[in-house]
Formats: C-alpha cells, structure tokens, sequence
C-alpha cells in the first residue's frame, strides 16, 4: 500500500477534511494535498504527529499491520515542561 492512499483513507475515517490535516500538522492545505496525492514525501516528523491525533501505532499509519491498534495513552511530552520520558514501568 501506498502512504499517500493510507494518509487518505485515515482522514476519512476519521470524518476529516484535508483542511482539518494540515491544521494539525501546521502546514497548508496545498502542501497536505501534495502529500496526500504522491506528488510529495511527507516528513517522518509529521507522520509522528498524524499518528498521535489519529490515536495509532506509526505501522498502523504506515500499513504494516493488518490489524490496527489503537495508542491506549497520549503523554504530551513537549508540553509537560519537561523534556524526558516517563519510565517504562507500567507500559
């Protein structure tokens, strides 16, 4: 599978617009639309973030898996004032 066909179908999913998208990424519209399309490579930085609001794995994201799986916790590490992560403890 294509990632621009698997970035399509997740926004539609979701019930999303491109606009929607490329407001979550901070990039135009026109540029999610030529990620969306193939005319362009989307940064490995923006799939993390895509994965992040979609609440699923990068594999899932990138088709890898057949069976999505679904993020059971969202730690917002940049926001937290502090720049390490949590310990592996409990996951």
């Amino acid at each position: 599978m294509f990632l621009h066909v698997r970035l399509r179908d997740l926004r539609e999913d979701f019930d999303k617009n491109q606009e929607d998208i490329a407001a979550i990424l901070t990039i135009s519209g026109q540029q999610y639309q030529l990620y969306e399309s193939g005319k362009r490579k989307m940064p490995l930085h923006l799939f993390a973030i895509l994965a992040r609001d979609y609440t699923v794995t990068l594999d899932d994201l990138a088709g890898l898996i057949d069976t999505p799986r679904k993020l059971e916790y969202y730690l917002p590490w940049s926001t937290a004032g502090s720049n390490t992560a949590p310990s592996q403890g409990g996951l």
